[in-house]
């Protein structure tokens, strides 16, 4: 059993740790990004970046790849264009992302009816194009994320992660489904070990991690050098520095009330800033209820019609008082020294 990982590198940026966030579309916003750094997590993915969109200066694609004053700000770009892929990432390197993630994991309908996401594991001479002109187009590093491939009969992530490699990337995330089994099912840690064995590249494995115990077999069965950590991170983004920590060999940190309620308000603000307060506090509803449902967890007693009402609630303040409450009345934990802002 693996219970403490070296130094991840991904080029030239050590990471503090082997355990990311990965890039969720309607999740992973700024704001996200941004506490679940601020609470240890080795590296953090932008929402999936629509390339041509953010070329011509969509104003929702260029929120989604905002990440001014993150250490390590990580933009991913979707598409099936070798000329959109090249100028959405000149665009985005211009506008400070530091590395370059290219999506070639999403299974959503919308994304793959385009020729994009795992579509591209289909045809892996167009993958390569695209990969090679993103390479071409930008001075920053570039990583991929894939799938196992398209199905059970095309299981060609190896093969895409040598490509990959001798294209010049920098690390390579693997999500141990195939795009046609979705979510369903349990993540196949161990279908990930193949591509680890045909790359020198740093392989982070993904799927279904969401506890320490979790990240360790996953990396055990897989090889991979991290772990990415997806839905589980949901209404908690400090799990992936706690996983980071773990990783290390360090005991597991354990927030107190306080900083919760920080994270969970400040994630939320960020919303209402920069969606505006009545397109925020509708974008921020699932949140709001994942936050409760962490609460809950951790022994918060949460009144199900006060929930209910807070998310119907326009009123951004009455939303950061509950998020505050459910989070401050929690007992703090014992020898907790407190997280840097």
């Amino acid at each position: 059993m693996i219970t403490k990982l070296p130094n991840l590198m991904l080029a030239d940026h050590a990471l503090p740790g082997a355990a990311a966030l990965a890039p969720m579309s309607g999740v992973t916003d700024y704001g996200f990004r941004k506490v679940a750094a601020r609470f240890g997590a080795g590296m953090v993915v932008s929402e999936m970046v629509a390339a041509d969109q953010l070329a011509i200066g969509d104003e929702e694609s260029r929120l989604r790849a905002e990440g001014d004053g993150l250490a390590l700000h990580i933009v991913q770009l979707a598409g099936c264009a070798a000329t959109a892929m090249a100028e959405g990432a000149r665009v985005a390197e211009a506008s400070g992302a530091h590395v370059l993630d290219i999506n070639m994991g999403c299974p959503a309908k919308r994304v793959t009816g385009g020729m994009s996401g795992s579509a591209l594991m289909r045809d892996l001479d167009h993958a390569q194009s695209l990969i090679e002109a993103v390479r071409a187009a930008v001075s920053i590093p570039v990583t991929l994320k894939m799938r196992l491939g398209w199905d059970e009969t095309r299981l060609n992530a190896a093969e895409l992660a040598r490509r990959a490699e001798n294209c010049g990337l920098s690390l390579i995330t693997v999500h141990g489904r195939t795009r046609q089994q979705f979510y369903k099912g349990q993540a196949n840690w161990r279908a990930v070990a193949p591509v680890k064995a045909a790359t020198r590249l740093p392989v982070i494995v993904n799927g279904d991690i969401a506890s320490l115990e979790e990240a360790r077999t996953a990396l055990e069965h897989s090889g991979a050098d991290g772990v990415m950590i997806g839905r589980g991170a949901l209404g908690r983004p400090w799990l992936v520095g706690e996983i980071a920590a773990g990783l290390k060999g360090l005991a597991l940190p354990v927030p107190a009330g306080a900083d919760l309620a920080a994270g969970a308000c400040e994630h939320y603000m960020s919303l209402i800033e920069s969606l505006g307060a009545q397109q925020g506090v509708r974008h921020a509803r699932k949140h709001v209820a994942a936050y409760a449902e962490e609460a809950r967890r951790r022994g918060a007693v949460i009144d199900p019609p006060e929930l209910a009402e807070i998310l119907q609630s326009v009123d951004p303040a009455q939303v950061r008082r509950f998020l505050e409450a459910i989070f401050l009345n929690l007992p703090s934990p014992e020898g907790h020294a407190g997280i840097a802002a």
